[in-house]
């Protein structure tokens, strides 16, 4: 089975950036507790406090399902939708990788 690679870049609306990282923090909660997600880092910019963006990996497309299908994520739409001025999701498959289980 091939593994799901997901890159999502997004930006808080000005100032909103602290806002942004706590709506976005039972999202990774969960992702903890997600056996088949093997990957989830937040990152910020340092050049710009309200620029973020994910690195993800899930084991499989059913992973990659169950994470996006997941109530946690339902109910952070809602939240993270006005706090965002920007977003942009890249999704493909591992090539290579260090520290990341094959």
């Amino acid at each position: 089975m091939t593994q799901v690679a997901l890159v999502a870049r997004f930006k808080a609306k000005d100032g909103r950036g602290e806002e942004l990282i706590a709506a976005l923090r039972p999202l990774l909660d969960r992702a903890a507790e997600e056996p088949g997600t093997l990957l989830y880092v937040l990152q910020r910019s340092k050049d710009d406090p309200d620029t973020f963006w994910t690195s993800e990996i899930y084991a499989d497309d059913e992973a990659f399902a169950a994470h996006s299908g997941s109530d946690v994520m339902a109910a952070a739409a809602p939240v993270l939708g006005p706090l965002l001025a920007e977003s942009e999701v890249l999704i493909g498959e591992p090539l290579s990788a260090k520290g990341v289980p094959g």
